[in-house]
């Protein structure tokens, strides 16, 4: 795996921790429309960096598991700008012009960034877990 640089790896640090604290915060309902934006960010720069981590080797394991955590972090982005949506409803009336179309948009949008954020957490953390035993086996041999 490529290593991150140091300011790299800050930036890192700083979008997970970003992301963290604003899922917290946000889900206590402490300044909600602030903190979805600080989750949103987080999560930019989380996946950003993650990005920048590439798998320059020819294992097919670990090329399959960066693949899942892509899907990891397109829930994390996903997870964020649901949270905006839920904060301050930017498309709702774009769905409730009936009863169905609002019946649709409670279904899709209001409060569903709980689910992706716990699909792309334990996405994460399963793909972290397997990569990190996949090249200890490669230095191995």
């Amino acid at each position: 795996m490529k290593q991150l640089n140091k300011i790299e790896s800050l930036l890192f640090i700083i979008g997970g921790l970003l992301m963290a604290a604003g899922a917290g915060l946000y889900a206590f309902f402490i300044l909600q429309p602030l903190t979805c934006w600080v989750m949103l960010i987080g999560a930019v720069l989380f996946v950003a960096m993650q990005i920048r981590q590439e798998y320059l080797g020819r294992n097919i394991t670990i090329r399959r598991l960066r693949r899942i955590m892509f899907l990891a972090n397109a829930c994390f982005v996903l997870a964020g700008i649901f949270m905006v949506e839920d904060a301050y409803r930017l498309i709702a009336p774009f769905f409730t012009n009936s009863i169905g179309g609002y019946s649709l948009y409670v279904n899709i949008f209001y409060h569903n960034w709980v689910i992706l954020l716990l699909i792309g957490a334990v996405l994460e953390v399963y793909t972290t877990h397997r990569i990190s035993s996949e090249l200890e086996k490669e230095q191995k041999q």
